[in-house]
């Protein structure tokens, strides 16, 4: 008898430890599943990530996000589905969503970490059958409509759309993303979709709050290398966002025919749209709160005899988020070094300029009032001035 009642002690006192030792490993896989986000802001204090929107494995449109919580505020790289290039993955020149078609999300990132030269932790893809329903419990899209829709198609299909400030359902925001008017470019299809996906994010801040109670119904409508608490703590920080301050950039190239496809290839080879990427986060960042505010305004004056000089000159700093107002010649063609002329005195914007071509002459201007300066250009923010000394791409 004894011996039985240290038996069953015994047994009972190992099933305690086997219990312990299984809520342990529960618990400690519980935090380090939950905590993916909190890792991944204390390696980098720039959230990433990559949003996908396909249809029947085509992709409508992709975006990487770069969002900096300290400050709410973010940036939307659109990577154009017809970028070109040579992508390993394919072993052939061709589009870039063709890798999403042939070889799947996975790498499909991979590639786009190697065109922008930056890791991305996270994807979501949205799937635009689903979207409809997603768009639905997010209480609807905000998005402009500048004229009335009412379009019908070979097949007999008809898209009606309102014109205006209009928050879309479901239904009509899948005829949103849809529609092809016959002499629409691809250009305009591209940034009304890219509507789509500020739309979405804005309605991230307005409805995040429901995801505590029922985040599953929403997580099941998207797909992620994440999930459960870390899918749900992740779009919680991007719904911080402030998505009115976004400015959307988009991937700027040279435009040519690959096998009777319209490829875009990216400026001097690719290495643009990364400077681009990394003058973007960098921005983000900036100690300067108003720097991401609005879009900084620039001229700029070519002072070589290099034809064409700042009109390309311009592609380069549109590409990377700055207005350019004009294009002009300076008041002469010899000046030997490049200058930025900084008229509101925002020297980090200054830099950023600065750094973005390699220039380091910045002249500040004293900054007066308008009623004090009737002869001020109160329209430029920055003018550059380009010498001998620039290259096309940079100051040497």
């Amino acid at each position: 008898m004894k011996k039985d009642r240290v038996e069953r002690s015994g047994g009972i006192f190992l099933l305690l430890i086997f219990l312990i030792l299984v809520t342990m490993t529960v618990v400690l896989a519980l935090s380090l599943h939950t905590n993916t986000i909190d890792e991944t802001l204390k390696n980098d204090s720039v959230i990433k990530v990559l949003f996908v929107m396909e249809d029947r494995n085509q992709v409508l449109f992709t975006d990487v996000l770069l969002y900096y919580p300290v400050s709410k505020r973010g940036a939307l790289i659109n990577i154009l589905g017809n970028t070109g290039a040579i992508y390993s993955s394919l072993g052939r020149v061709d589009r870039i969503d063709a890798i999403y078609t042939e070889l799947g999300i996975a790498t499909y990132k991979k590639e786009i970490e190697t065109l922008i030269d930056m890791p991305i932790p996270f994807y979501i893809v949205l799937h635009r059958d689903q979207f409809g329903e997603l768009t639905d419990m997010l209480g609807g899209m905000k998005v402009f409509v500048p004229s009335p829709v009412d379009i019908k198609d070979d097949e007999g299909n008809r898209w009606l759309l309102p014109s205006g400030a209009v928050t879309l359902d479901g239904d009509k925001i899948n005829t949103y993303l849809t529609y092809v008017k016959p002499d629409e470019t691809m250009a305009e299809i591209q940034d009304r979709r890219q509507n789509v996906m500020l739309a979405f994010l804005g309605a991230l801040g307005r409805e995040a709050y429901k995801f505590p109670l029922s985040f599953p119904m929403y997580e099941a409508r998207m797909d992620s290398n994440i999930e459960g608490a870390n899918l749900q703590r992740l779009m919680m920080e991007i719904s911080n966002l402030d998505a009115e301050r976004i400015q959307p950039q988009a991937i700027t190239g040279s435009r040519r025919v690959v096998d009777g496809k319209v490829l875009l290839f990216p400026f001097y080879d690719g290495q643009l749209i990364k400077d681009v990427v990394r003058q973007t986060t960098s921005a983000l960042i900036s100690l300067d709160e108003n720097a991401g505010n609005r879009t900084y305004v620039l001229e700029i004056q070519n002072g070589t005899l290099v034809q064409g000089l700042a009109r390309n000159t311009a592609v380069l700093l549109q590409g990377a988020g700055y207005d350019v107002l004009s294009t002009v010649n300076a008041d002469r063609n010899d000046y030997e070094k490049t200058v930025i002329i900084n008229h509101i005195g925002n020297s980090d914007v200054a830099k950023n300029i600065g750094d973005f071509i390699h220039c380091t002459d910045i002249i500040d201007e004293e900054v007066v009032s308008e009623k004090d300066a009737e002869n001020a250009n109160f329209n430029v923010d920055f003018t550059i001035i380009l010498g001998r000394d620039f290259d096309g791409r940079y100051v040497k």
